[in-house]
């Protein structure tokens, strides 16, 4: 067993800047763009390949370098924070990784250790019972079956406990920039209130992403819909009056009739 603890090179973060809004709720400082009024929905010139278009330039100016919100220094730590934040905030995983990667900083350290200390460690986030036992089982499997290295396709990615095809997806983009997108609550949202997916399922959603998304914006598409769900088209209160997409945006268009 190996205690000696890496040198870190400084957790990654996003580059994003958060401000609060009068709420009191963080979202991002977008930099300054000619505010859109609200009117009827246009239908961008080209349809599918315009709507994104229309999009790719917004997020690109708006949100020109997102980053995954998740602090991580390297590919294991990035599995555990993914595995920690399902049905979890990224604000909150990042409060608890510090001092787990002190205390267990490799696949090793958590292969070796009890269920219980991990548990110790995690207790403040979602689940952590559950989130303990997987994160002890895939590290276990990683030593045992990839030398302590994390496998870098979705299928065996998917192997590892705790691991499903969204975290799979995240890990293969993140990481190695492979052509994913990973789909959750806030890109399912925001891509079908916007119109660039008409998609019932997670996994429809993601391939018509794919489909229609650019190669050279595949790798942040992922990133702005996640960015902008989280910080301005929220569920249940989103901020259209700070968004500059209303013009185009079939969701707001509906809510204007309204």
């Amino acid at each position: 067993m190996n205690n000696e603890q890496p040198e870190r090179s400084g957790a990654r973060q996003s580059q994003l800047t958060i401000s609060n809004n009068s709420e009191g709720q963080p979202f991002p400082k977008f930099r300054t763009l000619e505010k859109l009024q609200p009117r009827e929905r246009k239908s961008p010139r080209g349809g599918f390949r315009g709507l994104y278009s229309t999009c790719i330039t917004y997020f690109r100016a708006t949100m020109p370098n997102p980053q995954c919100e998740l602090n991580f220094s390297n590919e294991f730590e990035l599995l555990v924070a993914v595995i920690l934040s399902a049905q979890c905030t990224d604000k909150r995983v990042n409060l608890i990784t510090p001092a787990l990667f002190h205390a267990l900083p490799t696949p090793e350290s958590f292969a070796n250790t009890t269920i219980e200390n991990i548990y110790s460690h995690i207790r403040s986030c979602s689940y952590p019972n559950n989130k303990a036992k997987l994160l002890h089982a895939a590290a276990k499997m990683l030593i045992e079956n990839y030398n302590g290295k994390l496998p870098q396709t979705l299928e065996e990615l998917q192997k590892l406990p705790g691991v499903g095809r969204k975290t799979a997806n995240v890990l293969c983009s993140v990481l190695w920039h492979q052509p994913t997108i990973a789909v959750d609550t806030h890109v399912f949202r925001v891509a079908n209130r916007i119109g660039l997916t008409n998609a019932k399922t997670v996994l429809e959603t993601e391939k018509q992403l794919l489909a229609r998304t650019p190669a050279d914006a595949l790798y942040f598409m992922h990133h702005w819909l996640i960015l902008h769900g989280r910080y301005c088209c929220m569920a249940r209160k989103p901020h259209c009056e700070r968004c500059g997409l209303t013009e185009v945006c079939g969701f707001f268009c509906k809510k204007q009739q309204k």
